[in-house]
């Protein structure tokens, strides 16, 4: 899949992960990794960067398990509505798209 393509649903991606429950950036970047959505976790900060920006993660300290705390990420709810958002959207789209594109 291209670059600009994957680029465009990263984000929403890494919105569904924390939707499950808060998670740190390794772990997160593992799962977009092993799904080979993102190259490497350094593709992922800029990304979360982006999202606390725009209020749709937090990030708090964990510091209870490690001399270095880990930063945990969480969905706010403007977060959540953007996820809803995306998936009432994406499931007609990509049924569109494989429509065109799909075998004759």
């Amino acid at each position: 899949m291209g670059a600009q393509l994957r680029k465009g649903v990263v984000e929403y991606c890494v919105l569904g992960i924390l939707r499950r429950a808060p998670a740190y950036g390794w772990k997160i970047s593992e799962h977009l990794v092993e799904q080979g959505l993102i190259g490497s976790i350094g593709t992922l900060y800029p990304l979360l960067g982006r999202l606390r920006d725009q209020r749709l993660i937090v990030a708090h300290a964990d510091e209870s398990d490690s001399a270095r705390p880990r930063k945990y990420y969480t969905l706010t709810e403007a977060g959540r509505d953007q996820l809803d958002q995306f998936r009432r959207q994406w499931e007609p789209f990509a049924s569109a798209v494989d429509r065109v594109t799909g075998p004759d």
